[in-house]
This record gives structure tokens, C-alpha cells and sequence, in this order.
């Protein structure tokens, strides 16, 4: 028998099955706990996610914002660049433009310096070539003059005649070589 009850003490002490007042008393503490953490700790906990949901949505924002503007900003500067491209363009076409005039003016003003020093050198040798034959037509002359005197042996010393017959002599002189050119 002792079998027997021991068997039924077995069978009443179930480990699957609590006790009822263990069971009540287990209860009873849940609900007291879910209680407290549906009005305490629950809308503390949606706080905060809401808070944290909040801000990611704020940074993503602020984030969307912060790449326009830096889009914007990189197109302005993609302008500024595209219009600084063109202005030095433009500065080195003028450049090139006031180059190639300043090039022209210089061979003009070359030129023109050119034929100044030309006809002034033309102008000295002519003023030195008469000059010269002034110089010469007197030496001439007087050689002849004294060449003449010996020959006719006289002298010739009156200077208008002298410069009569000299002026005649080179006149001859010039027409013969003159008609044999």
C-alpha cells in the first residue's frame, strides 16, 4: 500500500500543473508587472522611439537639404568656371588681336623710320655730290685756267672770264658725256 499512496502523492504533484494558489499568486504578479510596464515604462519607450524616429526623419532632411544646396553650389561654381573659361578666351583673343596690331604698327612705324633714313641719305649724297662737283668743277678750273695760261702764255686772271671759260668747259664736258650714255 505504501506503493499505492506513494503512487497517488506522485500523481497529485504533477510537475506540469501547478498549484492553484502558486498559479493565482503567478497571475496576480504578471498582471501587476504588465501594469506597470504598460503605463510606465511603455509610453517612455514609444517616447523615445518616436523621439529618435523624429530626429533620423530630421537628419535625413537636413541631409537632403545639405546635398542641394551642395548641388547648387557645384553648379554655380561649374558656371563660374565655365564663365571664367570664356573670359580668358575672350582676354587672350583681345590679347592676340592688340599683339598682331602693335605688331603692324611697329613694321609701319619701321618702315616709315626706314624711309626717313633713306631719303635723308639720298638727300646727303645729293648735297655731297654737288659738293663735290662744286669742288672739283673750281679744282678743274683752275687747272685749266693755269693750263690755258701756259699754253697761250698769258694770264688768265680775270675771274669772270675766267669762270666764263671754266663754265663752258665743264658744260661741253657734261654734253658729251651725256649724249655718250
Amino acid at each position: 500500500m505504501n506503493a499505492l499512496v506513494q503512487l497517488a502523492a506522485e500523481e497529485e504533484q504533477n510537475p506540469l500543473i501547478p498549484p492553484i494558489p502558486e498559479l493565482v499568486i503567478g497571475l496576480l504578479a504578471f498582471a501587476i508587472v504588465f501594469f506597470f510596464l504598460w503605463k510606465k515604462l511603455l509610453p517612455n519607450i514609444n517616447k523615445v522611439l518616436d523621439e529618435r524616429r523624429e530626429a533620423i526623419e530630421g537628419g535625413i532632411e537636413k541631409a537632403e537639404a545639405a546635398q542641394q544646396e551642395a548641388n547648387d553650389v557645384l553648379q554655380q561654381y561649374k558656371d563660374q568656371l565655365a564663365e571664367a573659361r570664356h573670359e580668358a578666351a575672350r582676354l587672350r583673343s583681345e590679347a592676340q588681336e592688340q599683339g598682331a596690331t602693335l605688331i603692324a604698327e611697329m613694321r609701319a612705324e619701321g618702315q616709315r623710320q626706314r624711309d626717313e633714313i633713306v631719303a635723308a641719305g639720298h638727300t646727303q649724297i645729293e648735297a655731297d655730290r654737288k659738293q663735290a662737283a662744286q669742288a672739283l668743277r673750281q679744282d678743274v678750273g683752275k687747272l685749266a685756267t693755269e693750263l690755258a695760261g701756259k699754253l697761250v702764255g698769258e694770264s688768265l686772271e680775270d675771274h669772270a672770264r675766267q669762270s666764263r671759260t671754266i663754265d663752258r668747259f665743264l658744260d661741253d664736258l657734261e654734253e658729251k658725256a651725256e649724249a655718250g650714255r
